[in-house]
Formats: C-alpha cells, structure tokens, sequence
C-alpha cells in the first residue's frame, strides 16, 4: 500500500463521514460487501513483515426502512457478509485477532440508501503456534522433539552442505523449548556465537552454515472467546562449550529427575518458568 493510497483514503472517508454512502435505489447487500472490503483495508495494520492485522468486528448501520428491508434475509446475509471478509482477508493476508462478526443495525438518524460502518478489531482466543522460518517457508513445530540437518528423515531437512545429517533438535512442549545441538561438525550459532543448548525465545535466529532458522510465535485459529495472550519462552543466553551444563540450569539440582529418561536433559516443561525473563511485549498487543 503506497502513502499517496493511504492520503487518497483518508481523504476519502473524511469527505464521505465514517463511510457514509448514498444509494438511491436503497442499500443492496452488494454495497455492503464492497463497504466491508473497503473497511477492511483502511483498518489494515503492519505489525512486522509477516502480519498484518485488520478489523475483525463491523456494524453496519442503515436507515430503518433499509434495515427492515434487509432484515427478510436475516441471518443468511450476514452469514454471507462474514464469508466475504473472511475471504478478502485471506487474499490480503490479512489476520484477524477473532472469527469475524458482521452485524446489521438500524439507525434512525440515518435517510434510506446511506451506509455506514463501524469497525473495530475485537480479541478472541488465539491459538498460539511455535513457528521455524527457513528461506522463507514456515514450519509449524509440534510438541515434542523436531530434528533438523540434511538428513532425509529430519523433520525440517536443510541443503547447506555445512549442516550435519543431524544437526540439531528443537523440543517443544507447547509453552517452552530449547534448541539442542547434536554435536554437529561445524556446530550451530546464535548471534555469532556458537552453542551446545538455547532456550527459544521469541525473534531468536540459529544460523547453521549460511543458513538461518527464525523462532517465532504465530497465530493458529481463533475463536469468540475472551482473549490469551501469547505464550511466552525463555530467552536465556546460548551454553557454551566449554561450560558445565548444570551451571546453565541451577534449579536442576533441587528437581527430580524424570522417569525413564537416564541422564537425560530435562524437557522444556522443567526448565525454569518462562515468566522470569520478558517474551512478546504485552503492552504492545493491549494497544492493538
């Protein structure tokens, strides 16, 4: 969206009030469609180069004579109306922080044939998902534990002839994760710095050879419900080499160790809560 767009609409909505459109033969619901798609792009946010956020909540107000009119639809348009913001969104990529509600309401102060909307974005209840960006394809992590290197049965296979058949393996457990290498030939990085074990942290890049893996948090599928926040990770510094892997974790000492698992790294469950040290910024997502 280019700046002369955005003065070329701005301009537009003032000169017209909150989106106010006269139609002599009455509003038709493909008025309102078009008016949605309209709303939709004058609301669009960049939050970062992969989202883009925009209204998820719209009424539209007409004239009581075009409510009642439009009323022996009913339920069907307004059905139909979510589906058409639904998929503008998606031809957008856009994201909407809830599943999208349209709603056609009757205003008194308004004359047959003028349309207004109102939109807003309302927060549902988002599905968090981990998420490895590699050379721009996104990899959903599921809990559990996700090897990646040139291997063909790792779950996130890289070409960089610098990267081991196994690299290094990414556990999950839906909250936390660390990154663990495998002891790999050329080893793995994080900013610059080599490393055996990192906590993932939100915005974090592991670079194998030439290749770079961005951790990040994404929103799943949403519903009405009353809004979470994003799950936050740890965002510990790399372990060194050289540094005694009980040094990384202290609060390992006092913990039992889990069962079946021998001498094993303790799962991103056990490692210190992720609330001791700052994820996504929470002040941030109230001013949306």
């Amino acid at each position: 969206m280019g700046i002369l767009d955005s003065v070329e609409r701005g301009l537009e909505r003032a000169v017209n009030g909150a989106f106010a459109r006269t139609f002599r033969s009455g509003v038709q619901p493909v008025e309102i469609a078009s008016a949605l798609k309209r709303e939709l792009d004058i609301g669009a946010v960049i939050v970062d180069r992969d989202r883009v956020l925009a209204p998820n909540r719209f009424v539209v107000r007409v004239a009581p004579k075009d409510a009642e009119r439009l009323q022996n639809v009913g339920h069907t348009l307004e059905q139909e109306l979510r589906g058409v913001v639904v998929k503008h969104a998606k031809r957008q990529s856009y994201q909407l922080l809830g599943d999208p509600d349209v709603e056609i309401r009757s205003d008194g102060s308004l004359t047959v044939g003028v349309l207004e909307v109102d939109a807003s974005r309302v927060e549902g209840a988002v599905d968090w998902v981990a998420v490895i960006e590699v050379d721009g394809t996104k990899h959903e992590l599921p809990r559990g534990t996700t090897t990646v290197g040139r291997g063909s049965d790792c779950g996130i296979r890289i070409t960089d002839n610098a990267a081991s058949r196994k690299h290094l393996e990414l556990i999950w457990d839906g909250a936390a994760g660390i990154a663990r290498d495998l002891g790999s030939t050329n080893g793995s990085k994080i900013n610059g710095q080599r490393f055996r074990e990192a906590a993932l942290a939100p915005g974090i890049v592991i670079t194998i050879g030439q290749t770079a893996l961005r951790f990040q948090m994404a929103p799943g599928r949403s519903s009405r419900k009353p809004a979470t926040q994003p799950p936050r990770s740890a965002s510990a510094a790399p372990v060194e080499q050289s540094r005694p892997a009980q040094q990384s974790r202290p609060a390992e000492q006092n913990r039992p160790a889990p069962q079946n698992r021998p001498n094993a790294t303790p799962l991103p469950s056990e490692m210190p809560s992720a609330g001791e040290t700052p994820g996504i910024d929470q002040d941030f997502w109230r001013g949306l």
